[in-house]
């Protein structure tokens, strides 16, 4: 009978130490990895002043919610190799036409091509009004809004992770978007009611949404016109409505 020499033993346990503590570090930081988002708030056009509460509100929903933000007004990170790293883009209130160039364009379509997400919100639909695959993507344009007022919002899919907990009729105060052009290929998620506020002379009529979501291009995309005012990033409804698109974007709806 082969006797087991006691070194042997000794190297024998210390590879399986070895081997359990390799394991448990792998485990540990796959655990820690969150998604990574990007916000980006570059403006050529009227600068939102909520944009840095914005800001600070989304990175807090971040924390509580398991995913890391970047932010940034160059537009150089869109590039294929930067874009990588994200799992979805938000458009923070950008404004102005040519805030990316062709390359950057292309870089972005593709990001989007392979699975990638964008979340707009409010001024997301001013900009890049000569770029329609953007328009295509945020699913409409600006244009023109009544001084800010009280309104009813409808929920019109309360089955969304953006909806959900919303009351079915929702009053709030915002400055309230109306669109010279929408993509038919959107699904309203909340509409406005134009007889409970002073719409203008650009006003939109019984069919006035103003948050959608849809799949476009093996992409997800989701947008909310809320968000003008500084009071929406600390509004608790206003946040779980940010979020659900978040996490739609994410994937986690």
């Amino acid at each position: 009978m082969n006797q087991i020499k006691p070194g042997s033993i000794f190297q024998v346990l210390c590879l399986c130490i070895t081997a359990s503590i390799l394991v448990l570090v792998s485990f540990t930081a796959a655990a820690k990895k969150h998604p990574r988002i990007l916000i980006f708030s570059k403006t050529k056009g009227f600068y939102h002043k909520s944009i840095p509460v914005g800001i600070k509100a989304i990175q807090k929903l971040g924390l509580e919610n398991k995913f890391d933000i970047d932010t940034s007004t160059d537009a150089s990170v869109f590039s294929s190799a930067k874009l990588r790293k994200y799992k979805a883009v938000v458009f923070l209130s950008p404004t102005g036409n040519n805030l990316l160039n062709e390359d950057q364009r292309a870089a972005f379509r593709r990001y989007i091509q392979s699975g990638g997400a964008f979340v707009g919100i409010h001024a997301a639909t001013d900009c890049e009004f000569e770029w329609q695959w953007y328009g295509n993507l945020v699913g409409a344009y600006f244009g023109g809004h009544p001084a800010q007022q009280e309104a009813v919002l409808k929920v019109e899919d309360s089955g969304h992770a953006s909806t959900r907990h919303l009351p079915k009729e929702w009053r709030r105060k915002d400055e309230w978007y109306n669109f010279k052009w929408m993509s038919p290929d959107i699904r309203v998620l909340i509409s406005i009611d134009e007889n409970t506020y002073d719409a203008g002379s650009t006003k939109m009529g019984a069919q006035h949404p103003v948050a959608w979501y849809h799949e476009f291009e093996g992409g997800r995309s989701f947008y909310t016109a809320l968000g003008h005012t500084d009071e929406s990033y600390s509004d608790p409804l206003f946040l779980k409505h940010l979020l659900g698109g978040l996490e739609y974007a994410l994937g986690r709806d």
